[in-house]
């Protein structure tokens, strides 16, 4: 049998972040059988908390259309680090 990976994802330490703009975590998402590439970054708030501010990409998205320049999905979450 095999194992459902609907609606799950992970996240993997980025060993290969060369420059401070890539991400800081890697990893893939499938949401309602869609595919995603998920990136995380951690980043610090005002209050000086921690948390991981996250963007995803249809894996299967034409990669030669880029998106509008200043519109970027992102997502905020509180995690505690």
């Amino acid at each position: 049998m095999e194992y459902d990976n609907t609606n799950r994802g992970s996240l993997f330490k980025n060993d290969r972040k060369d420059d401070a703009k890539f991400p800081d975590y890697k990893g893939s998402i499938n949401v309602d059988g869609t595919e995603y590439w998920l990136s995380a970054w951690i980043k610090l708030s005002k209050d000086g908390n921690k948390f991981m501010s996250l963007s995803v990409k249809n894996k299967n998205a034409d990669s030669s259309l880029k998106p509008k320049k200043g519109i970027k999905q992102e997502y905020d979450a509180d995690l505690p680090f």
